[in-house]
């Protein structure tokens, strides 16, 4: 008789890929690492071949790769189902993975993330910080169960409006411009202009568009901190979110920047598929805490 695929050996495979590792997968879900490599093991003995590549850098063999979005949709659907009976019992409980821009997770999700623990106790929040651009595949595919968007052209019913965040000019403390109340962009041509392509390319455009200026960037860095490191240490100047603020050292300053350009900031679940019980709980929750902002 053919071994069965289990919902344990699916956790398994979920959380090792998830956590890069059987030890840290191990202690993500509470079990010891040997338990976690016994799992896999047992799920490659029921799907006839391997799931995981091990050594150095553990990662999803073809196999792997083609059952994993089946493991965290039945993870996730298992997960939502014990939720749904914690609800009704009075408390929703849970693992929630919660998805948010570099900005979003520095200048807002700390306050959230007390409010959530203060009232929800029994709901774990995981964080995942990505790219605007990416952040709604990841939750419609199932890697996270809620996310926070960035100016999406639409959200499911339920959906908050988190923030809104203006965009800034980002410079040293030390440059001629950084005591203005207000800077127009194209005061911005006179520096090399450094662009984060990890987001906020798109509502930079609009502000160059708005003003009739050209869009020059000069450098073009995936890391927003590496941007904030090269403007601290005078290779430039360079456009951000307000939210990034909480992200400045010593020495850098954001002035607000004209034409004004704001990005909607929206806290959602997935618009395919059935919510986690605890993210409506963490929806409801958000609200009461604050609703709609600015910077």
């Amino acid at each position: 008789m053919a071994t069965e695929v289990n919902l344990a050996q699916l956790r398994a495979l979920v959380a090792v890929a998830e956590a890069g590792g059987f030890g840290a997968a191990g202690e993500e879900l509470g079990i010891s690492q040997s338990a976690v490599s016994h799992a896999i093991a047992a799920l490659e003995r029921a799907l006839g071949g391997p799931v995981l590549h091990r050594g150095g850098d553990v990662r999803p063999t073809p196999l792997g790769r083609e059952i994993l979005p089946h493991a965290r949709a039945a993870v996730t659907s298992a997960d939502a189902v014990a939720a749904v009976a914690a609800r009704r019992r009075g408390a929703p409980a849970g693992t929630v993975r919660l998805a948010a821009p570099s900005t979003v997770c520095q200048g807002l999700l700390p306050g959230l993330l007390r409010e959530w623990q203060a009232a929800h106790p029994r709901v774990r929040v995981r964080v995942f910080e990505g790219e605007d651009g990416e952040l709604g595949a990841w939750l419609e595919s199932g890697t996270v169960d809620a996310a926070v968007l960035v100016d999406p052209d639409a959200a499911p019913p339920g959906a908050l409006p988190l923030a809104e965040d203006s965009m800034h000019a980002l410079l040293r403390d030390d440059h001629p411009l950084a005591a203005e109340p207000v800077i127009d962009v194209r005061d911005l041509d006179d520096d090399p202009f450094l662009l984060s392509e990890g987001g906020c390319e798109r509502q930079i455009r609009e502000i160059y568009r708005q003003a009739g200026a050209r869009f020059r960037p000069g450098h073009r860095i995936r890391e927003l901190a590496t941007v904030i490191g090269m403007v601290g240490a005078g290779i430039g100047v360079s456009v951000m979110p307000g939210l990034a603020r909480a992200m400045l050292p010593a020495g850098c300053v954001l002035v607000p920047l004209a034409p004004r350009v704001r990005r909607r900031l929206v806290l959602t679940g997935p618009a395919g598929r059935p919510w986690h019980p605890a993210v409506t709980a963490l929806l409801e929750t958000a609200a009461l805490y604050g609703g709609v902002r600015s910077d």
